[in-house]
């Protein structure tokens, strides 16, 4: 098993969402799967180093049965400098219609460890085959706060913890697991499949794999994956 086959991601519409390692999660999997699009239904940074060109258009589905190289990244609008905007979750879908694989950030963290959702988010498009919600393995033993932690005051609802607590493997499982957290809005008919990030050493990969267990025995995900993002061979093991 490969990074890719381990995230249900070979072919369809698969929604990045959480904290810890969405944008890195996008790229090693557009790297390792032919003809991915990359794209976005909210913010996202620039990305045109890890793809191999960028269309901002607002006719995407000309654009993908265009393109020539790929992974290729599909975006409506350069907003600002350092972000283009995402589309419509609607018009991700149709994208998904014509591509073979289709590779979607649908929520923001403001790059913290970990994070439980808004009223507003996630925005995970209709036709979504697969939803990855990521938690990095740093943020175990770590002070609840918003330091490492995007919203800590609804994952310690969500967790049954205050603000300041230590983050639990449990804490993080009762995140991920949770309608309100990491399967918030996952479409009918779609897997998800949870994803511990930074798992970098030792340490982390136990902490990683208690956070699998306590995911397990939570929801009904068919594993919980453990993974570097960053490394050559990302994926450290798929716990069932």
């Amino acid at each position: 098993m490969d990074i890719v086959s381990a995230l249900d991601a070979e072919r369809g519409l698969v929604s990045v969402v959480g904290a810890g390692g969405k944008k890195t999660t996008l790229y090693a999997l557009a790297e390792r799967i032919d003809r991915a699009v990359v794209t976005a239904t909210v913010r996202i940074p620039i990305f045109d180093q890890h793809v191999a060109s960028v269309a901002v258009t607002e006719d995407p589905l000309d654009a993908l049965r265009a393109a020539d190289g790929w992974p290729l990244g599909l975006v409506p609008e350069r907003e600002r400098d350092d972000r283009y905007r995402g589309y419509d979750a609607a018009v991700v879908g149709e994208i998904a219609a014509v591509g073979d694989a289709v590779l979607v950030k649908a929520d923001g963290a403001r790059t913290r460890e970990f994070k439980a959702p808004n009223d507003r988010e996630p925005q995970v498009p209709a036709a979504t085959d697969t939803v990855v919600p990521v938690a990095s393995a740093h943020v175990v033993g770590e002070p609840l706060t918003d330091e490492l932690v995007h919203r800590p005051e609804l994952v310690a609802d969500i967790a049954g913890i205050d603000v300041g607590d230590a983050v639990t493997p449990e804490a993080v499982a009762a995140v991920l697991a949770s309608d309100r957290g990491g399967m918030k809005d996952v479409p009918d008919g779609a897997t998800a499949v949870p994803l511990v990030n930074k798992v970098d050493d030792e340490e982390l990969e136990a902490a990683g794999r208690a956070v699998a267990a306590a995911t397990l025995s939570r929801c009904d995900a068919p594993r919980v994956v453990l993974a570097r993002m960053t490394a050559e061979d990302p994926l450290v093991d798929a716990v069932e």
